[in-house]
């Protein structure tokens, strides 16, 4: 029995593993599916980032009661893994509770403080309940969650709570197991918590018992696989990519936008035709139109994001009643990625399924709408730039369809002709500054 337990195990691992290796290689080429930009600069504070934003989440402490609650859940995901990576051994070998005789009083120390941290995300995953679904606080209410992603945070949180307390209840049903002195149940001693719950197993039997801890020892194990694997289709991918997209982050200043290589060249071309290039020239595009035509760094961005609405609770436009949401323009950019990898996916290449980012997902409106405050990628935990997203996409508007208001297309002129924003030539811009000097 036990050897068939071990293959099923092994089986259920591998299997798990290679599904979400599958799935993280689809992700990695939609994201490489971008424009190349070179992000690798300054290793130093890009680790800092890393430490700083993604470990240790310093954004989060803008509010610290949100925060400490989060990284209680954090911390849980993190630190019980240690506990994982030992039911994961006992499963592959066959063994019980295989690092307590290593550790000593250290494990129980280990397990104790697990138990504790597993109360706290419990409690914590509650609380985040409440605040989504009763309380209903304005960002988690916006109609950019309606459908699956708002039910995507509910799936989360009830897993977590589930698999807390099929840990509890294993270690419990484990130590009334030792009370009876059951063979390969060693004695290890009360657990801080589940200490306290053995006692309400004393009236069960030995076989009663060991059908509740291998229970939930399978059903923990299981719950952890399906998980990992339901992570590449969630949200909470950021778990795993808030990590490289801190590493990755632009190091310049927020508010400093990038030149359009094209664009240069034409004005240096203009300036110097001597440095333009001969033969045929390759036909310029300006902007971004799909998913394609972004940098790699923004689609990382897409899936970074936790849909926490921060961006949007920050965002004046969004406040004050525009169509604009920095969540739902990450949110489209994500579900556009998906399409396009699930076409390249089922057509060997990227067949024209004649639908864009812009236009199909992200409106003209929306665009419009941004005031380039850079209020949404300061509020992002996680390092996420949607404004990136935005400018390239009403550059393609602007440069490529010739769509703008037509008092856009006025100061255009404007700046073109008389090198400023004003319909005043160059030579008499400072005509203003002669009644100065007859004063």
């Amino acid at each position: 029995m036990q050897y068939i337990q071990q293959a099923a195990f092994l089986i259920l691992a591998a299997y798990s593993v290679w599904l979400f290796r599958t799935n993280i290689l689809q992700i990695k080429r939609n994201i490489l599916l971008g424009r190349d930009e070179d992000l690798s600069d300054q290793a130093s504070l890009r680790w800092k980032n890393v430490i700083l934003l993604a470990l240790g989440q310093k954004k989060m402490f803008r509010n610290p009661t949100v925060a400490i609650m989060h990284f209680i859940i954090y911390a849980g995901f993190i630190i019980i893994n240690v506990e994982v990576l030992e039911i994961l051994l006992d499963g592959i070998l066959g063994t019980h509770r295989l690092f307590f005789e290593p550790l000593g009083g250290f494990y129980t120390f280990l397990i104790d403080f697990f138990e504790i941290l597993d109360i706290g995300v419990i409690a914590v995953c509650i609380i985040f309940l409440v605040r989504r679904n009763i309380i209903k606080l304005k960002r988690f209410v916006s109609k950019d969650l309606d459908g699956w992603p708002r039910s995507d945070a509910n799936y989360i949180l009830i897993t977590e709570i589930i698999l807390m307390s099929l840990f509890l209840i294993m270690n419990a049903s484990d130590r009334a197991l030792q009370i009876q002195e059951s063979e390969h149940y060693h004695n290890v001693g009360d657990f801080l918590i589940s200490g306290k719950i053995a006692p309400l197993f004393s009236h069960l039997s030995e076989t009663q018992l060991i059908y509740i801890e291998r229970g939930c020892w399978w059903l923990h194990i299981i719950g952890i696989f399906a998980f990992l694997n339901y992570l590449p289709y969630s949200k909470h991918l950021h778990i795993l990519l808030a990590f490289p997209n801190a590493y990755y982050t632009r190091l310049q200043p927020s508010g400093k936008m990038h030149n359009m290589l094209h664009v240069q060249n034409e004005v240096k071309y203009m300036m110097q035709p001597e440095l333009a290039p001969t033969g045929d020239a390759q036909p310029m595009k300006f902007g971004a139109k799909d998913v394609m035509d972004l940098s790699w760094k923004s689609l990382l961005d897409a899936y970074s994001c936790t849909e926490c609405g921060r961006c949007s609770s920050a965002c004046p436009a969004n406040q004050t009643g525009k169509l604009l949401s920095p969540r739902k323009i990450m949110m489209d950019t994500r579900d556009r990625l998906q399409e396009v990898g699930a076409n390249i996916k089922k057509n060997g290449s990227y067949t024209d399924d004649g639908k864009t980012l812009l236009n199909d997902y992200i409106s003209v409106e929306e665009l419009r709408a941004c005031t380039t405050c850079n209020a949404c990628v300061q509020e992002c935990p996680v390092s996420i730039n949607p404004l990136d997203i935005i400018l390239e996409l009403r550059r393609s508007l602007i440069m490529e369809d010739s769509n703008a208001p037509q008092e856009w297309n006025a100061m255009f002129g404007n700046i073109e002709n008389n090198f400023a924003p004003w319909k005043l030539s160059p030579d008499d811009r400072d005509k203003w500054t002669e009644d100065l000097k007859n004063q």
